[in-house]
């Protein structure tokens, strides 16, 4: 199972085009609302998406098929990401796990401000790269896409396929991952 965090404010095409990509490789992703109210989370461009749960649903039990989880960035989704307990908590017990998480544009700024990137090959928007330079992340500037051990990390909007691609390969193999590209005419 695959969680992707959705918060007031998110960026869309951060969120879809990972959420599609994982789907069609045939995982079993989870959209969830962080954040208050109800699961409906609002965009940064006022596309409103209805999350398949909200945090407070997320049982510890679950956590136990979970292979990955996915932040996507925009300016006030990720503030409302980081200012959420649930999700740290569960980024926390990810990275002690060992299991993948994924985050793209400013999302990377709340695993640099948890302490998680700290020797980690990095990328993240240009505005936000000095939470990863103060985390002590390896900074990427020409990359769009990275992964480093347990961490995938993106540069922005424009890398979400890529993005989405490379999640696709880490939990469903670079055959699917091509093969998923190819079908959509990414390559």
């Amino acid at each position: 199972m695959v969680y992707v965090f959705l918060a007031d404010g998110f960026e869309e095409i951060e969120a879809v085009a990972p959420i599609d990509i994982l789907r069609r490789a045939g995982l079993d992703v989870v959209t969830v609302k962080a954040g208050k109210g109800e699961k409906t989370a609002v965009g940064a461009h006022g596309i409103e998406i209805a999350a398949d749960m909200h945090e407070d649903e997320i049982d510890a039990a679950d956590s136990g098929n979970l292979e990955m989880v996915v932040l996507p960035g925009g300016g006030t989704g990720v503030d409302n990401l980081h200012g959420s307990k649930r999700v740290k908590e569960i980024i926390a017990r990810c990275a002690e796990a060992k299991i993948r998480i994924g985050a793209i544009c400013a999302a990377p700024s709340i695993l640099a401000r948890m302490g998680l990137l700290k020797n980690i090959r990095a990328v993240s928007y240009p505005a936000f790269r000095h939470y990863l330079v103060r985390g002590g992340a390896v900074l990427e500037q020409t990359s769009g896409v990275v992964t480093d051990g347990i961490f995938t990390t993106a540069a922005a909007a424009g890398a979400s396929v890529e993005f989405g691609l490379e999640l696709a390969g880490l939990l469903k193999g670079g055959a699917e991952a091509r093969k998923i590209g190819e079908q959509i005419l990414f390559y």
